[in-house]
């Protein structure tokens, strides 16, 4: 079935440009002005943009954590990400010591099974490093398509792995042409700092920032930055918070090391006084790393303009604030870290950036989308707006005001982390290889369409490397 798109502007990571696009069999067969193939359907997106379907790199759905599960599953999830204008997800497969990495994937693949409305991949977490798991990863990359490792550098005695685990995945991801993603906080000091605050009493929400301060997000990340280095690899940085771990990065790659930096929405727009609220309505914004002093809002933006972070995930966590959240009530180590994140990602990040001029409307369209698709081994297929290049479109109207609230939006969770936030900007129409999942703001897709995507390996990527902070 041919589908034409008449009328609409064009974005690129590095163009924009008046065009209609026409699709058929789920690619983009041609771009062009006044194209007069003949289509089944003919869409009007005069006044919108269209952009590449976002990719979100960050999404724990159907998770286990802390004695609950997250409340959006691949279905509800992936349902909210079509609404905000994201067509991929990447989702963490948590593994368990001792155990096949194959094992785990399984878990996932029967998570995802059916539900997924757009496409999806999975990064596989590395807790612990031997034989077994050595002679497995060149298995999986093959078999699975997973060329992606996570290493936790905090939950001491949960997640955290040591630095000879961290490294010897560095050297087994350069061997193979994978990528080593970390959560890069010190968890042993983050150990010591939550035990000394509950020796004293401290329990309300607000202690779970004041445990994890910068100074050990950006240890940890010099850390992972000179293991990289010294094992000639390369990283990527999870959801960067603060000054201390831009610099940290900022200096990895002017020595030209191969090091990538996230951060989220959340650090971008809300600060550390949010777990202050009162009636324990703190608790909405613990996750980790915790939100920061807000001057460091302004040094994640700048890093963002000049190319010392690179994307954006939404580190899309949910947990109800009734009976799950509530559950660290008198004992902040006990409150479920996470947040819905993943609908607002796309347009939040439109609205807070194009519209108030922190970045360029082709550096929206590289954050949000084309620099995760080729660090994550999916360009061209996913990306950008080209010929061969899966249709994965948002058609959006860049001029719609709305305001951000539980009300309205779709993931299965009781609470919005920006709530009454006003944004401008939102996608019209959502389109997932050429079928339509979301049309005139209402879902018309259906669970078990997304795909599960396998990956291409890690290409090495080459840039003139950023000015250091000062």
């Amino acid at each position: 079935m041919k589908k034409l798109i008449k009328n609409g502007t064009v974005v690129t990571a590095t163009d924009q440009y008046e065009a209609d696009v026409l699709i058929e069999d789920g690619k983009i067969t041609a771009i062009g002005s006044n194209l007069s193939d003949k289509a089944d359907e003919v869409i009007d997106a005069k006044g919108a943009y269209l952009f590449p379907g976002g990719i979100d790199p960050h999404t724990h759905l159907d998770m286990p954590f802390g004695g609950s599960v997250t409340s959006d599953d691949f279905e509800t999830g992936t349902i909210a990400a079509a609404y905000g204008g994201t067509t991929t997800i990447i989702d963490f497969c948590l593994t368990n010591k001792g155990e096949p990495l194959k094992n785990s994937i399984q878990t996932w693949h029967d998570k995802s099974k059916d539900k997924a409305v757009i496409d999806y991949g999975f990064h596989l977490m590395i807790g612990e490093v031997n034989d077994a798991v050595l002679n497995e990863i060149p298995e999986i990359i093959e078999d699975e398509g997973i060329t992606s490792f996570k290493v936790f550098m905090a939950y001491k005695n949960v997640f955290q792995a040591d630095d000879q685990t961290l490294f010897r995945t560095l050297l087994t991801a350069k061997e193979h042409g994978a990528l080593v993603m970390v959560h890069a906080e010190n968890g042993d000091v983050i150990d010591y700092l939550v035990n000394e605050a509950l020796e004293k009493g401290n329990t309300d929400p607000i202690y779970h920032a004041l445990t994890r301060p910068p100074e050990v997000e950006g240890e940890a990340t010099g850390r992972a930055a000179q293991l990289t280095g010294l094992a000639n690899s390369q990283l990527y940085v999870v959801h960067v918070s603060c000054a201390e771990a831009v610099k940290k990065i900022a200096e990895a790659r002017q020595k030209g090391y191969q090091v990538w930096g996230e951060t989220c929405p959340q650090y971008l727009v809300l600060d550390q006084t949010d777990l202050e609220k009162p009636n324990f309505e703190g608790a909405k914004y613990v996750w980790s790393p915790p939100l920061r002093e807000k001057w460091n809002q302004e040094v994640l933006w700048n890093a963002l303009k000049n190319g010392q972070l690179q994307t954006l995930g939404s580190d899309q966590c949910s947990f109800n604030f009734k009976g799950q959240k509530e559950l660290g009530k008198g004992d902040f180590t006990k409150i479920p870290n996470g947040g819905p994140i993943i609908e607002d990602r796309f347009s939040l990040f439109f609205s807070e950036g194009v519209k108030k001029g922190r970045i360029t409307i082709n550096q929206f369209v590289d954050i949000v989308s084309t620099r995760t698709a080729k660090l994550f081994g999916l360009f061209p297929q996913k990306g950008t707006i080209a010929v061969g290049s899966d249709a994965d479109i948002v058609i959006f109207d860049p001029n719609q005001e709305r305001t951000i609230s539980v009300d309205t939006h779709h993931m299965n969770v009781d609470y919005s982390a920006f709530e009454g936030m006003e944004i401008t900007g939102e996608p019209v129409s959502v389109l997932s290889r050429g079928e339509f999942v979301i049309k005139d703001k209402q879902f018309v897709g259906k669970p078990g369409n997304g795909q599960y995507l396998k990956r291409k390996r890690y290409e090495s990527q080459t840039e003139i490397p950023e000015k250091v902070l000062q």
